[in-house]
């Protein structure tokens, strides 16, 4: 299914379906295929919306993790999202926390799969000569339980990105960014109701990382799904979809009385 990319200033972002704002954030080599089942999924319940963030349009110096979250910040007051549940995957997790850390008012819940903002592994410290296609290939497929679900289509997107000098150049001032943005001391601010759902075959962010988030983040809870890795969205989308309706619906269920 196409969605409409809507522009507004500078932000351009999908929105559809109606209802309490479901706001998802890509991660490092991230895009709107990521969440398509997601998407094709919550906007019968809730106003799913993904911004496209600016990885490749911020200038160096702004081409860090805080500066995502502002743009997120500045695209969350403008739309006049409120009661907003906040979905992050990888780099995209991280984002999320450091808004909700920051500007905690708007936010309803958040959910974290595979994020960095602890722990990860990135594709290493410098990128390998450009034209090595393989190698990239192979790097795409190490995200996933199954290399299948590298297709050839996204491996191509990888490639592209790795053999722009500017856009590599960005990435790897986004993953040392994301390193030195350990969050392991303010975890424990966070209020809102936190969902994980961790690939259980994780190699990025292993599943020690989602554990760690559960410990440090007060009363979240954790999904572990086997033969899974860094992207359950686009892996076990309808196992993702089934846990996460279940964390929103039970978020707007009036509390039992004692």
């Amino acid at each position: 299914m196409q969605y409409e990319i809507k522009q507004l200033d500078k932000f351009k972002f999908i929105e559809e379906g109606n209802g309490e704002p479901l706001v998802l954030l890509h991660g490092l080599f991230g895009a709107l295929s990521n969440f398509r089942d997601l998407i094709e999924y919550f906007r019968h319940y809730y106003k799913v919306v993904v911004p496209m963030l600016p990885l490749y349009e911020l200038d160096l110096l702004h081409t860090t993790v805080g500066g995502l979250e502002k743009f997120v910040h500045r695209f969350i007051e403008q739309r006049d999202y409120r009661n907003l549940h906040l979905l992050g995957n990888s780099l995209g997790g991280h984002v999320a926390l450091v808004h909700v850390l920051k500007h905690p008012e708007r936010i309803k819940s958040i959910t974290l799969t595979g994020s960095s903002g602890l722990f990860e592994n990135g594709m290493g410290g410098t990128y390998p000569k450009r034209g090595d296609y393989e190698y990239i290939k192979k790097q795409t497929e190490l995200t996933f339980y199954d290399p299948k679900t590298a297709t050839k289509d996204l491996v191509d997107e990888v490639y592209e990105i790795v053999n722009n000098r500017l856009k590599a150049l960005k990435i790897i001032s986004l993953a040392k960014s994301a390193i030195r943005n350990n969050l392991g001391e303010e975890l424990n601010q966070i209020k809102q109701p936190t969902l994980l759902i961790w690939g259980n075959n994780d190699t990025i962010t292993p599943p020690f990382v989602g554990k760690e988030f559960q410990r440090m983040i007060p009363g979240s809870e954790l999904h572990l799904i086997e033969h899974c890795g860094h992207a359950p969205m686009m892996e076990v989308p309808a196992e993702f979809n089934r846990i996460l309706h279940k964390f929103l619906t039970k978020l707007n269920e009036p509390a039992a009385v004692a």
